[in-house]
């Protein structure tokens, strides 16, 4: 015999417990009027929710009922026209308010349409108590090349759980790369799918500014086809790669937006090349000082430009926290061209320890006071250079493995959308960006100078002084 029977109104078996579920009758108008009123609220929940589709239908059949289909014609063919203009007109205008938004409307239909299996697939849906609960598609937003997708999380969920299935994300989209970054608010990720690739083309060299802009150096292009400020006030800039990955086009992209400052005496850059001129020679009269062979004249420069620093922090004390560039003290720039040369390759031990104890100094020290370091390394190795987190800026171009990428960028980032390891050798100078407090790597591509435009830029704006410690005779 049964413990308990519900009862539907049919007959059976007694039982100790008996629950008859509730039966009212009521009269069919009444019925028909409830279900009459239930189909008018969701269709007007509908109308409202949907109105970029619902309106434009109401309009255009309100139009055929009126004038059949001459009056639909009229319309579109009235808004195409209009819209041409506009977009050969103002074209920015066009895209920010025109194309954008609907483009926007459709991207956001498509991929609610697969979010369900993609949230799943990616261990992204969380069972609780007997229900599965998805992340919340917000908003779409389309830019060039980018879409990006505001999600509001589950509870309990972060924002690296979505950078961690970013590839496998970018794969259910059918987009080239995912990258996943904090929201406005603690429970908003943000998606940023990648659908072309702005970087695939060569980037020409970028003009040369009258009068530097040291907290938005025009270096290159980032992946959304936007150029790409680099800041140089309060950083220096480590930039690794494998042979072949462009190192070059960051140094020379670095030189470049500051020629104009190294003609007027704001900026000074002092050269370093341990390869004997290969990288910087070409372009020596752009460099202050310049050194390519003799390393204990590398070591006195670095000693000098650690002594500088130290100056000009005991003159600043109490008077600010930046310093001003000015033609009397100039921003000194550093560049170095494979540091290994010095911090770990050079069988001076003597030379060696002089130069990582004056480094040491000004990656510590001179970012505040002017003097700047930028150096390119290929081996990312902690016993190569010691001092890899004194560098609040670092560069990561193509590298040869994926365990390197947080090596070098810092723990996540590879999860967070640096793929390093993956830039292919036909793009030299593609790299990710990151700067110390913010999660997100930018990609990048920086641009290319030939020899040619180096030669012409360093007669144009050069003013070499002294090479290998030797002061050169009519140097400007």
């Amino acid at each position: 015999m049964p413990l308990v029977n519900v009862i539907r109104g049919d007959r059976i078996d007694p039982a100790p417990i008996n629950v008859r579920t509730p039966f009212i009758r009521i009269p069919m108008w009444l019925a028909l009027s409830w279900w009459t009123l239930k189909a008018l609220g969701r269709l007007a929940v509908v109308l409202v929710r949907f109105w970029y589709v619902t309106a434009p239908a109401v309009f255009f059949a309100w139009l055929y009922l009126r004038w059949g289909w001459a009056g639909p014609a009229v319309v579109v063919g009235a808004i195409a026209a209009v819209s041409t203009g506009w977009a050969f007109g103002h074209r920015a205008s066009w895209l920010r308010f025109g194309w954008w938004p609907v483009l926007s409307r459709y991207r956001r239909w498509v991929y609610r349409r697969n979010w369900h299996a993609a949230m799943v697939t990616a261990k992204l849906a969380v069972s609780f108590d007997s229900h599965t609960v998805l992340p919340v598609l917000r908003k779409v937003r389309c830019a060039s090349g980018v879409d990006v997708v505001t999600v509001r999380m589950v509870t309990g969920q972060i924002p690296d759980d979505f950078a961690k299935v970013a590839e496998r994300l970018a794969h259910t989209f059918g987009v080239r790369q995912v990258k996943a970054s904090p929201g406005p608010r603690p429970d908003v990720v943000l998606l940023h799918l990648f659908r072309g690739d702005p970087l695939a083309k060569v980037v020409r060299p970028l003009p040369v500014p009258a009068v530097p802009e040291f907290t938005a150096l025009a270096v290159g292009r980032q992946e959304d086809g936007d150029g790409y400020p680099l800041r140089l006030f309060g950083t220096q800039v480590l930039v690794v790669g494998a042979t072949g990955a462009g190192k070059g086009s960051v140094i020379w992209s670095v030189v470049r937006s500051l020629a104009a400052g190294v003609t007027s005496g704001l900026v000074q850059i002092w050269g370093l090349d341990p390869k004997g001129g290969m990288e910087l020679g070409i372009g020596a009269p752009m460099f202050t000082r310049f050194a390519c062979k003799d390393y204990a004249a590398m070591a006195e420069l670095i000693e000098e430009a650690a002594t500088t620093a130290r100056n000009r922090a005991a003159k600043l004390r109490g008077r600010t926290r930046q310093h001003t560039p000015t033609p009397d003290e100039p921003l000194i720039v550093l560049v170095i061209d494979e540091l290994a040369n010095l911090t770990a390759y050079l069988t001076d031990r003597q030379l060696k320890d002089r130069i990582k104890a004056a480094l040491s100094i000004l990656l510590s020290q001179g970012r505040a006071v002017g003097v700047h370091v930028v150096a390119a390394i290929q081996d990312p190795r902690k016993e190569v250079l010691p001092f890899r987190d004194l560098f609040p800026t670092r560069i990561g171009l193509r590298l040869a493995e994926a365990a390197q990428v947080d090596l070098v960028l810092g723990d996540g980032m590879r999860d967070r959308g640096a793929l390093c390891d993956r830039i292919p050798q036909s793009l030299p100078g593609v790299g990710f960006v990151v700067i110390d407090g913010d999660p997100t790597p930018m990609r990048v591509r920086f641009s290319y100078l030939t020899d040619d435009e180096i030669r012409d830029m360093a007669t144009t704006y050069g003013r070499l002084r002294v090479i290998d410690g030797e002061i050169l005779d009519g140097a400007a």
